[in-house]
């Protein structure tokens, strides 16, 4: 059985001049090995929870995979930490396009949009969807406030899959690239097209994340903290609406303003 997302642990908390004894909510990691066509492909380490979600998103942002049913067989070996994955089709798994990386709970390096296979799988954005402000910052309080694990511990980012109107799923993770595979897995399972649709994230927009956000297919990202100069010169070339510092009523467009629209009303006059 996977261990729990959380668990319960004794602190010393200082507050109000005083050292207190106190126990705290703390949020656990688990390595997971993916196993690819009797091949080790790479070491993850990650929030236990939707793991079959974040296998499939993961593949796909490699380019191993397209749908969910190039996949013959997956099989999630919780006690040992290993994810055991056969595909239809024969992988190439050579060095020149995958890399054999381990991916720890931060951003990562930074650089690997520089790797040939991201070059083939992060797509331009075609989508013509349009948010108005308002509609930004009601997306962003909807999974702020769906966010419990973080309400408990801080220790996690969130990200969540929305139309203009509401959220459809919200995954939770100690790596910001994990929370992004988990969306980008549920919609390749549950087949949910996602041209009409919109990221929502709780971390900064590196240049990863919108590199993954690009591969989900979306065109706009919404978060909560700052992009970074790669990331918007990314979005800015893959046709991405990035926009940061929603927080208090406010948020700043980064990248193809376009798409963020003050409502119109026809004048009754």
């Amino acid at each position: 059985m996977v261990e729990s997302i959380t668990i319960r642990k004794g602190i010393i908390k200082f507050e109000d001049g005083q050292l207190i004894d106190e126990e705290d909510q703390i949020v656990t990691e688990f390595p997971l090995t993916i196993n690819l066509n009797q091949q080790e492909f790479a070491t993850m380490v990650c929030t236990p929870s939707e793991l079959n979600e974040l296998v499939i998103g993961f593949l796909a942002s490699e380019g191993v995979i397209r749908f969910r049913d190039e996949i013959k067989s997956l099989h999630i070996d919780e006690g040992q930490g290993y994810a055991y994955v056969e595909t239809t089709t024969e992988v190439t798994t050579s060095q020149e396009y995958y890399s054999k990386r381990f991916i720890g709970s931060c951003c990562g390096k930074g650089r690997q949009f520089y790797f040939v296979n991201d070059a083939k799988t992060a797509k331009t954005s075609t989508s013509t969807i349009t948010l108005t402000p308002e509609e930004c910052i009601n997306l962003m309080n909807e999974m702020q406030q769906s966010s419990i694990v973080f309400k408990d511990t801080g220790g996690v980012h969130n990200a969540a899959l929305c139309t203009p109107n509401e959220m459809i799923v919200n995954r939770t993770d100690i790596g910001r690239h994990n929370a992004l595979d988990k969306i980008y897995g549920y919609c390749l399972i549950n087949k949910i097209p996602v041209r009409d649709k919109v990221i929502v994230f709780s971390g900064r927009i590196s240049s990863e994340v919108l590199l993954k956000a690009a591969k989900i297919g979306v065109g706009i990202v919404l978060s909560k903290s700052a992009p970074t100069d790669l990331a918007i010169k990314m979005a800015e070339e893959l046709n991405i609406t990035a926009v940061g510092f929603i927080r208090g009523g406010k948020l700043n467009v980064y990248s193809h303003p376009e798409r963020i629209v003050q409502e119109s009303f026809e004048s009754t006059f």
